[in-house]
């Protein structure tokens, strides 16, 4: 199965722990936006997209790549992403992209995110929060999130 996962990590190398931890399962190949050739993703047989949460939101490198995807890309993909604070259940961190993906033609079949060691303003003050985090037991979840996508089980972790 070709799998390329497409990944946004910019502030303590958090996200793309997470991204080799998955792609040591899938077999994949981790790339920047900058460096993703679209023709590549439409013929990967699945895609990963991730990145670190900043003000509740994916990075806009990663949204604004997914963005200027051409339509009718599609194929199998999922989401992953790494944060400081937790998920607020109703409103998910990968759900917007999720859409915009969906809108492109991915058929995607799930999403993983787990806390990470963040340094963002007011955290700065006491040295950051969460700083063991993503530890083995976050990094065994991403792996296992993986297999399920690998045996055809998706789902959310």
């Amino acid at each position: 199965m070709k799998t390329v996962i497409v990944c946004v990590s910019v502030s303590h190398g958090n996200t793309r722990r997470v991204a080799d931890s998955i792609a040591g399962v899938l077999g994949a190949r981790v790339v920047s936006p900058e460096d993703a050739d679209p023709a590549e993703l439409a013929a990967a047989d699945l895609v990963g997209f991730g990145s670190g949460v900043f003000h509740g939101r994916l990075h806009r490198r990663l949204t604004g790549f997914a963005g200027g995807l051409p339509g009718g890309t599609g194929g199998r993909a999922f989401v992953f992403a790494t944060s400081g604070l937790p998920e607020f259940r109703p409103a998910p961190f990968a759900r917007p992209l999720v859409r915009l993906l969906e809108g492109k033609g991915f058929a995607v079949e799930g999403a993983f995110s787990c806390r990470a060691f963040d340094t963002w303003a007011p955290f700065r003050l006491v040295g950051g929060i969460r700083r063991n985090r993503p530890g083995p037991d976050d990094l065994a979840a991403a792996r296992a999130f993986a297999e399920r996508l690998r045996d055809g089980r998706p789902g959310r972790a």
